[in-house]
């Protein structure tokens, strides 16, 4: 019975870091995005250009050593992967500027998704059961992303500030999840002892 709650204690420590550590890193994230958010965009974007570097030498790899693919596939990975370093390198060259871009197309994609999201929720209406609130949805989707496209720079930063204080809140909650596991983690323990005796 010994082993069993020694186990059980090593399990939950071991749980415990983890949400600790993941919990620290998340908020030290979120605090990173809101104090210094053209800093931190640059390094996303570095990464991503680290990213896009990386995968164009794979695809590289894939299209000179893949012997079992034809002739056209294995250009098409050479011609991809020399597409991806071009990016990579390009967006190193100027990071700021990278990460400006970077910041326009997602924040554009994202108010896209959301017109299209409200048009397909709008031609559910028919066959819905709960039309008022697909109308509802399809309304503030279609606004909300017509909003977004017309202003790329405030969606952006109300974007990006939503991402660090989604991070910060994660984190926090993260971190009294550990805390309070160790108390569940002493109960289970004494509940195994009470049991034992």
């Amino acid at each position: 019975m010994s082993e069993l709650i020694a186990d059980a204690k090593s399990v939950f420590k071991s749980i415990r870091i983890s949400l600790a550590v993941s919990g620290a890193l998340a908020l030290l994230a979120g605090i990173v995005l809101l104090v210094w958010p053209v800093k931190s965009a640059v390094i996303v974007t570095g990464i991503f250009a680290s990213y896009l570097i990386i995968a164009g030498l794979v695809y590289i790899g894939l299209g000179i050593f893949s012997g079992a693919k034809g002739g056209w596939a294995r250009v098409g990975h050479i011609l991809l992967g020399l597409l991806y370093i071009v990016a990579g390198v390009i967006a190193f060259a100027n990071l700021g500027a990278a990460a400006a871009t970077l910041a326009i197309v997602v924040v554009v994609f994202i108010g896209i998704s959301w017109i299209v999201d409200g048009v397909v929720s709008l031609t559910l209406l028919g066959s819905d059961g709960s039309r008022v609130w697909t109308f509802v949805y399809a309304l503030l989707s279609l606004f909300a992303g017509i909003y977004v496209l017309f202003n790329v720079l405030a969606a952006g930063v109300v974007l990006w500030i939503f991402l660090g204080a989604s991070l910060v809140v994660l984190g926090v909650v993260q971190i009294v999840r550990a805390i309070t596991l160790g108390r569940d983690a002493k109960a289970v323990a004494d509940a195994f002892r009470a049991d034992a005796e």
